[in-house]
């Protein structure tokens, strides 16, 4: 009974990104990950859809690597916290938007099509920072623990 009620949830949980475009999909994950979309908290593991709006947290010696779809490359540490606040992307015409936060842990950025097209449709926040792109690859740390 209760693996049918963690398939239930699972494909609730499923159903509910199904009205959006994915922004990308894991490709790392190690130790303990997790997403928090639409109010529930599921494991993550490699294959899995990310979508604009997700939380991604990772425990201690944990860390996830995501792939946007424009092909920006995110790697979490342990005990992070990142938020994906907005994502869109044109594989055309590589406009688009990057918009997430790192509330704590580390975050190592490849940038990818959007910030190559126009580096400022790319922005990363931190409880006390905006950082613009405007390399391709960069790290950030937030220290602390907030949520």
């Amino acid at each position: 009974m209760k693996a049918l009620a963690m398939l239930l949830v699972s494909a609730m949980f499923s159903l509910a990104a199904l009205g959006a475009d994915e922004a990308g999909s894991v490709k790392t994950a190690r130790g303990l990950v997790a997403i928090e979309r639409d109010g529930k908290t599921l494991p993550l593991t490699v294959g899995d859809k990310v979508f604009e709006s997700d939380r991604v947290v990772t425990g201690a010696d944990s860390s996830v690597g995501i792939t946007l779809r424009d092909n920006t490359l995110l790697s979490a540490g342990p005990n992070s916290v990142l938020s994906l606040d907005r994502f869109s992307f044109d594989a055309t015409t590589h406009a688009g938007a990057v918009d997430a936060t790192l509330k704590r842990g580390t975050l190592a950025v490849i940038s990818g099509k959007i910030a190559k097209a126009d580096s400022s449709s790319v922005r990363f926040r931190t409880p006390t920072t905006t950082l613009g792109v405007r390399g391709t690859e960069f790290v950030i740390e937030v220290a602390g623990t907030e949520e």
